[in-house]
């Protein structure tokens, strides 16, 4: 019998938090999240299904996915952000937000927040997050593998929950920002282009 456990500080939190639905969640979510989006602008974007883009300081806000437990809005022409509750073993939730800005290649940003938006360390949810990951480290010892390492010095991951699932799906975005002969010299030494994470209701598993 595989037994799970909570940490500590997360069930502390999560045990004064109530379960809520994606649009309550968004109506009480903080300016620091999203700058400049206002109280009217939430629920404009939410309420009127018919509108599915309003105006914004950086371009328009346009909705692209909403359901009872996942948001994402496209930000701007580089940006989007994704809202997502994550259900817990105590059947109380948590919130991961991932920012997303493409500029020379895709990085996304994710943080934890409890339903009242208090922010939560990362780190017993979320494994540490490095080009490694994707490469083939039985070619470690390989002359090339540290210099295919270095040429990625962005980090460049971009973080998806793909249809709204719990997982979250993990790319290394590195071609758009690598000359073609280094893209080659990575690529012989990538095990997988995309890494998912899964999901089991206490953190994200690889």
């Amino acid at each position: 019998m595989i037994k799970r456990f909570i940490p500590l500080g997360l069930l502390l939190i999560t045990l004064t938090c109530s379960a809520q639905k994606m649009g309550e969640l968004f109506k009480t979510m903080p300016q620091y999240v999203l700058p400049g989006f206002s109280e009217a602008d939430k629920i404009m974007l939410l309420v009127d299904t018919a509108l599915t883009s309003i105006p914004y300081p950086l371009g328009n806000i346009e909705r692209i996915n909403y359901t009872d437990d996942f948001l994402k809005i496209k930000t701007s022409n580089k940006g989007t952000l994704q809202i997502k509750l994550l259900p817990l073993i105590n059947n109380t939730k948590i919130v991961c937000v991932v920012k997303t800005v493409c500029g020379q290649a895709c990085d996304s940003q994710i943080q934890f927040y409890s339903t009242e938006w208090n922010p939560i360390e990362s780190e017993p949810l979320l494994p540490h997050l490095s080009a490694e990951m994707f490469f083939d480290r039985s070619q470690k010892n390989n002359i090339d593998f540290e210099k295919a390492l270095r040429l990625i010095d962005m980090e460049p991951i971009k973080a998806e929950f793909k249809g709204g699932s719990d997982d979250l799906t993990l790319i290394l975005d590195y071609e758009s920002y690598v000359s073609a002969e280094n893209v080659e010299l990575i690529k012989s030494f990538i095990k997988q282009d995309s890494i998912t994470l899964r999901w089991n209701k206490t953190s994200f598993q690889n």
